[in-house]
């Protein structure tokens, strides 16, 4: 079987998330595609499905928690990572009663995303 890219989907309002993790995460080769609206995000995976979705639960209209819900509901083999700067116990256990694979409270380091990532891909695999 053909080896094929891990896609990716960020959604983070601050534009800096997806800076910082979009060419470190394309490095290690991964496709990825960023979004700082939930709106644009819904719109692109009512389109096609990711393998692994980043999102921030903080947001303008639609909040992490309604996205990641609806990716889990089109796409229940999807694994959803949530990273949040407002990381409360009830959050955390909603996300996982959600189907949430991990929570990262921010800030957190490039590398701690990248195991989460790692742990991920090979639950998928």
């Amino acid at each position: 079987m053909e080896n094929k890219q891990t896609s990716i989907l960020i959604l983070d309002d601050e534009p800096i998330v997806s800076r910082r993790l979009t060419p470190s995460l394309e490095k290690k080769g991964y496709e990825v595609e960023a979004f700082t609206t939930s709106k644009e995000a819904l719109e692109c995976i009512e389109e096609r499905q990711f393998d692994i979705v980043i999102t921030d639960l903080k947001m303008e209209g639609v909040d992490g928690m309604q996205f990641l819900t609806r990716v889990k509901e089109k796409y229940p083999d999807t694994e959803v990572i949530v990273i949040t700067g407002f990381a409360t116990m009830a959050t955390a256990k909603e996300s996982f009663n959600k189907g949430v694979f991990d929570f990262l409270a921010k800030p957190f380091k490039l590398g701690e995303i990248a195991e989460v990532i790692a742990r991920a891909e090979a639950k998928r695999k």
